[in-house]
């Protein structure tokens, strides 16, 4: 056994990025409830205490909403995104999502993965070393399912089923490998969960291996796809400068409109009349256009990015390092290295669709996840695979 969370998470990568065996089967659905971690919460600060004051309600979620405790049920939901790993640890109540906690921590899982076809030792080590951190605050909170959702990097993996399984099995979550067009349903409905779209509407879920479209009306999708063009995917594959040079901006640049003048039919292209953005290239742009000292959520939710604010926000990114991105207010510093393809995406995808702006949504696949938690199986107490938690 493990004497530290950071060897055995290496042993474990290691493991399933060298494609070796790792002895593990996938959880049936009563796995899903793992014993509670025993050891204390490390995180500390600001975190710890929100942690700590969403916890109080984690009895009677009901509490500080007014409802009835037997309509609400406290879920969580895990998006292992090629970029960022993700949690949301919501109340829902008649599909109404009403947020207890929001986490993202850029782990760049899909490093590599277009090139190698294979997740690599080290970003499966940073994956796991946040999910511990996201079962504790999942336990701490007492979330009654947990559901997983894995996208891009995994699919496209040779040994993403591998990794998946092993996450099922050591951390107790339930897991779902999802296609491109699950990853574009799922978008759609978390979307949804707080509005209605208006007809010819366009969905547009960038994200760091794929990009999903999905039109949509008041009726429900029309159409979606998913295609292969993401932030840390195109910054492989063209962006190779610091800063990115303009023949390589342009390579980025035809390579989108032309997976998308392959992909997307001519009738949803005339038919587009508006567009909804969603994920962390999207909102971070939208913070960025706000000019925002921190992150604000209320802020960015409903922002409206216009061709124009997307053109001098690309042309101000990539005109400068790596580097100095990072230092830029309230950017990530860790999604610096990739924020110039992921701009330039979003940028080709208003203009190809005849339009000269973009509405960011808050809402996404991750708030989809948490409404599909309850689809899963009620949790059986004490129901904890053996050996689980012993490596982690």
């Amino acid at each position: 056994m493990c004497s530290t969370r950071s060897r055995c998470s290496t042993w474990c990568a290691f493991t399933i990025a060298s494609g070796q065996s790792v002895g593990m089967r996938r959880l049936s659905t009563r796995y899903t409830s793992a014993r509670p971690i025993t050891r204390p919460i490390c995180s500390t600060g600001s975190r710890r205490r929100r942690i700590l004051r969403a916890a109080a309600t984690a009895r009677n979620p009901s509490r500080a909403r007014g409802g009835s405790i037997a309509s609400v049920t406290r879920v969580a939901a895990v998006d292992l995104g090629t970029n960022s790993t993700r949690l949301l640890v919501a109340d829902v109540e008649d599909g109404d999502i009403q947020d207890v906690v929001r986490e993202t921590r850029v782990t760049r899982l899909g490093e590599g993965v277009d090139a190698r076809g294979k997740l690599l030792p080290l970003p499966i080590a940073r994956v796991r070393n946040v999910l511990t951190d996201f079962r504790r605050t999942i336990e701490t909170l007492g979330a009654e399912r947990t559901l997983a959702i894995a996208t891009s990097a995994i699919r496209d993996a040779d040994n993403g089923e591998s990794f998946l399984g092993e996450i099922e099995w050591s951390y107790g979550f339930a897991t779902r490998l999802l296609t491109g067009h699950d990853e574009a349903l799922l978008t759609f409905r978390g979307v949804t969960s707080d509005r209605r779209v208006a007809d010819r509407t366009v969905i547009v879920d960038l994200g760091g291996g794929s990009t999903e479209l999905v039109a949509a009306d008041e009726d429900g999708v029309r159409w979606h796809d998913s295609l292969d063009m993401g932030s840390v995917r195109l910054t492989e594959r063209f962006l190779h400068s610091d800063p990115p040079t303009g023949s390589e901006l342009d390579a980025c640049a035809n390579a989108v409109r032309a997976l998308l003048a392959e992909r997307v039919p001519d009738g949803v292209r005339a038919a587009a009349s508006t567009a909804i953005g969603v994920a962390g290239t999207i909102t971070s742009v939208a913070a960025l256009d706000l000019e925002l000292d921190d992150y604000d959520r209320e802020q960015v939710h409903g922002h409206v990015l216009t061709l124009d604010a997307l053109e001098r926000q690309l042309e101000r990114l990539a005109s400068i390092p790596v580097e100095e991105r990072r230092g830029i207010r309230p950017l990530d510093p860790e999604r610096a290295p990739v924020i110039v393809a992921g701009v330039a995406i979003v940028r080709e995808i208003v203009d190809f669709l005849g339009l000269d702006a973009i509405e960011v949504s808050e809402r996404d696949i991750l708030d989809g996840a948490a409404l599909a938690a309850l689809d899963l199986p009620e949790s059986e107490e004490g129901a904890a695979p053996p050996g689980a938690y012993t490596c982690c």
